[in-house]
């Protein structure tokens, strides 16, 4: 475990001599660290005006600054993501996708922001789509000066341009031409002055437009010598002035499901026109009307005009309309009963409940949306009459009347059955009435999402790369974004779970011998206050990216002075915290479970003089692996007991721990301790049947006594303790928890974290204890992380006055006889432990010896029970 250090914390040597680290040969070294790599192409390619990097590559860690630099390099498949903000930028489509492929170009609305594409100081237009092929372009607000049309779509085939917004003025919103194919404007808000402006103008040569489920506030829709277009579901609001506009040659249209206002005065309550003969609803020419379909519109008679102009003649009614051209049979012209207009730069207009556009409409007329202008799937209003084709409910115009609608499922929870790290938002939504799909939207992030998400609101299922907190946040809304919110909402927070990790153990493996070039290219110790980096790309095949942390022992030795190692992952803050304590000349072993970042791991030596060190890595924590199971600190083994006798010379202790941990055990946490040795040497312990591995667990020198903390498999519940010594040595182990099948608790790495030191308070009397040390949960203060059931941490003891040990045990637990970091008087000693809370969630410390002592403890993380 890392351990925090203070300035105040003394070095003080244990006993003199220098010990053995094990056998000194290159065993398994850690991989070469892999060259540095662009992001991957992928589906996405991320835009952020605010975020961006310089050098981007469109990855989400790393976006392109502007929308023209991820359109130059963007491919079929792949999906612009443009992030909220002002984009002063003319933007041109020059690459194509292909049918089954399309290049899409999104703007992620959020309530924290809209995209803006266009400056009011750029001349020319902002978005222009010529010569290509399969583009989609979702949801951007065109802004300009005006001397230019926001949209410019020529000479191009299979083309949407969905859910954009802009203002109308002189020219065109959207403008068609240049014998392009296939081209879709949908969902769209163009707004103008009350003028005869045009919102979509499809000009001559265009085959197969398609205008649908747009609102046109005093804006009309002109479609001049262009076959085949289709003109479905708008609402059309006019100030006096023709709604729909087919000139030319432009046979073959079809006109359905719009709704059409065309008087004077407020949206709801339209007047009549001074000149109802400015004031027809649709225009079909002469040349138009071969083969052009017009039926089911809804036409508001306030204004005084003619329902249509039909070639050359007015029809003043749909009775006249339908014997002279057999069309508009199931047209309504009657008070179209709109609601105020919603919303501003990207506004809309819904309809009343009264409205006769309520599931009146046409629902396999060509061109018809999915979904509504705001995204909303169909709803059957349950007081109103089908009286549609189709499922019979669709409405009339640009927007679908809802109904009530119930939001549950918010926040985040872990979910059984695969990754410890699998979880889930249960988010969900109820419509008091029928519909045909989804209804609202979400804008949501993840923990480790850069950027917001939008999608509909169903489930989604996540997985964390790392054990921690996961957390989300929602942002409902049924508008499709389109209106910002009166004050931004807060980030990340409150709506999360805390998840832990499974283990997975390794025999024991050399990652790094500074005395043998394992690991490293030299054979040079660590020199004085300087680091060195132990890559770690991957272990067992799991990617460092997906791994949360590595179980090593770490071993100082043949220092030259008094010091100590600190082992923390690689881009993160130097911590003030101790792995590994030490003197001159002395060797000195200790467990360390660190946190992966970036696959690369650092050792900092602490000293004024130089150091060698050892690594051996004895297990990793990752999604998928085995949970932990904590118990009692038992001892299992004790060669002292009943006048028993040492491990001999170069030889072993198989230990037993079959009647003390079930059959699906994989791996053992023990605390072995050497004491009476009578010579130097190192005790190894690894799984029974294998063969001795070239790691070492615990260093001693003669007459020492000496603990440290490990985790080894075991076979069947058996594993060896090699004395490799030319003495004989007295074993002690205290068991403190198992790894394996049955066992669930997943480990959350946190710290280090000081969360005692008696030095700013008491000290420790003889035989006395610190009855409650509570587990520090979350340092954001998140007091929805579940109760630890076993602390990981560094027990430090400094100054004593007479020797003797430190014992951790659960509270309000009998005493136990095992121990945790033995210590003489005057020296400063530490072990890693991992112990079991008790009921109430705390632990205790018990000084077992006749003098007084301060104590440190320094967290490095805890077990939680998790979901089997």
């Amino acid at each position: 475990m890392k351990r925090h250090r203070s300035v105040q914390l003394a070095v003080v040597p244990l006993l003199a001599g220098v010990g053995l680290v094990g056998p000194a040969g290159p065993a398994v070294a850690a991989p070469a660290p892999a060259a540095a790599r662009a992001a991957s192409a992928g589906t996405e390619v991320y835009v952020s005006r605010s975020n961006c990097k310089p050098a981007g590559d469109g990855s989400e860690a790393a976006p392109y600054c502007t929308i023209g630099a991820a359109l130059a390099v963007a491919q079929p498949g792949q999906t612009v993501l443009v992030q909220p903000g002002d984009y002063a930028e003319n933007v041109t489509v020059t690459r194509s996708g292909t049918e089954s492929a399309p290049i899409t170009v999104r703007a992620v609305n959020t309530s924290r922001g809209l995209v803006r594409l266009g400056h009011y100081t750029l001349s020319g237009t902002p978005l222009t789509i010529s010569g290509v092929h399969d583009v989609v372009v979702e949801g951007f607000t065109l802004t300009g000066r005006g001397d230019a049309v926001p949209v410019l779509i020529s000479g191009a085939q299979r083309v949407t341009v969905d859910g954009i917004a802009t203002g109308v003025g002189t020219l065109p919103a959207v403008r068609v031409t240049g014998s392009s194919s296939a081209v879709t404007v949908s969902r769209g808000w163009f707004s103008g002055s009350g003028t005869a402006a045009t919102g979509v103008a499809v000009e001559a040569g265009v085959t197969g437009a398609v205008v649908t489920a747009n609102t046109f506030f005093k804006t009309r829709v002109a479609v001049t010598d262009a076959p085949g277009a289709r003109i479905t579901g708008n609402t059309v609001v006019t100030d006096c002035t023709t709604g729909i506009v087919l000139a030319g040659a432009s046979t073959g249209a079809s006109i359905r499901n719009n709704i059409l206002r065309t008087g004077s005065g407020p949206v709801p309550a339209p007047g009549a026109c001074a000149d109802p003969a400015t004031a027809p609803a649709i225009s079909v020419a002469a040349a138009a009307t071969g083969n052009t379909e017009a039926d089911y519109n809804l036409v508001d008679p306030a204004s005084g005009g003619a329902v249509y102009r039909w070639g050359d003649t007015n029809h003043a009614d749909l009775t006249s309309f339908r014997a002279a051209t057999g069309q508009g049979g199931h047209d309504i012209l009657a008070p179209v009963l709109l609601g105020e207009q919603q919303g501003t730069q990207r506004g809309w207009i819904p309809l009343t409940a009264a409205s006769p556009a309520v599931d009146s409409a046409d629902a396999t007329a060509p061109g018809a949306t999915r979904t509504d202008l705001l995204d909303n799937a169909h709803a059957d209003a349950p007081t109103v009459p089908n009286t549609g084709t189709g499922n019979g409910y669709h409405d009339r115009g640009a927007v679908e009347l809802q109904g009530g609608r119930t939001v549950s499922g918010y926040g985040v929870q872990s979910k059984p059955g695969g990754s410890s790290l699998d979880y889930t938002a249960p988010l969900t939504v109820s419509h008091a009435w029928p519909t045909d799909g989804p209804v609202g939207k979400v804008a949501q992030r993840f923990t480790n999402d850069r950027f917001y998400r939008v999608g509909p609101i169903v489930p989604a299922d996540r997985q964390l790369q790392r054990a921690g907190t996961a957390c989300v946040s929602n942002d409902i809304r049924f508008d499709n974004f389109r209106v910002l919110p009166p004050s931004v909402l807060e980030p990340l927070g409150g709506d999360c779970e805390v998840l832990g990790a499974m283990f997975t153990p390794v025999a024991p493996t050399r990652l790094l011998d500074t005395r043998s070039a394992v690991g490293i290219s030299t054979t040079v110790p660590v020199a004085a206050n300087s680091e060195i980096v132990l890559p770690v790309m991957s272990v067992n095949g799991v990617s460092a990216s997906n791994i949360t942390a590595v179980v090593l022992n770490v071993t100082a030795t043949q220092p030259t002075s008094a010091g100590y190692l600190s082992v923390y992952p690689d881009g993160t803050t130097t911590p003030q915290a101790s792995s590994v304590n030490f003197v001159a000349g002395e060797t000195v072993p200790n467990q360390v479970t660190v946190p992966m970042s970036n696959g690369n791991l650092r050792i900092r030596n602490n000293a004024g003089g130089t150091v060698h060190v050892v690594v051996d890595l004895q297990g990793f924590y990752s999604g998928f692996g085995d949970g932990f199971k904590p118990l009692a600190p038992t001892r299992v083994l004790d060669t002292r007991a009943n006048g028993g006798a040492p491990v001999p010379a170069n030889t072993y202790r198989v230990l037993d721990l079959s009647g003390r941990v079930p059959s699906g055990a994989k791996a053992v946490v023990l605390n072995v301790t050497a004491t009476q040795p009578t010579a130097n040497g190192v005790l190894t312990v690894y799984p029974a049947g294998s063969p001795v591995p070239t790691a070492s667990n615990l260093n001693f020198v003669t007459g020492q006594t000496i603990p440290n903390l490990v985790t080894v498999p075991v076979v069947n519940g058996r594993l060896v303790i090699q004395n490799v010594s030319s003495g004989t040595t007295h074993v002690l182990a205290d068991l403190a928890g198992w790894y394996g099948s049955g066992a669930t608790d997943g480990f959350v790495p946190l710290g280090p974290q000081r969360i005692l030191d008696t030095r700013s308070g008491s000290r420790l009397a003889p035989f006395a204890s610190v009855d409650r040390i509570v587990p520090f949960l979350d340092p954001n203060g998140n007091d929805k992380t579940p109760k630890p059931t076993a602390l990981v941490a560094n027990l430090t003891v400094t100054g004593p006055t007479a020797p003797g040990v430190l014992i951790a045990q659960p509270k309000g637990e009998a005493p136990s006889a095992t121990s945790n970091v033995n210590f003489v008087a005057g020296e400063t000693a530490s072990n890693a432990a991992v112990v079991r809370v008790g009921a109430d969630g705390s632990v205790t410390l018990t000084n077992n010896s006749s003098g007084t002592t301060d104590v440190i403890v320094d967290q490095a993380g805890h077990f939680i029970a998790t979901t089997p």
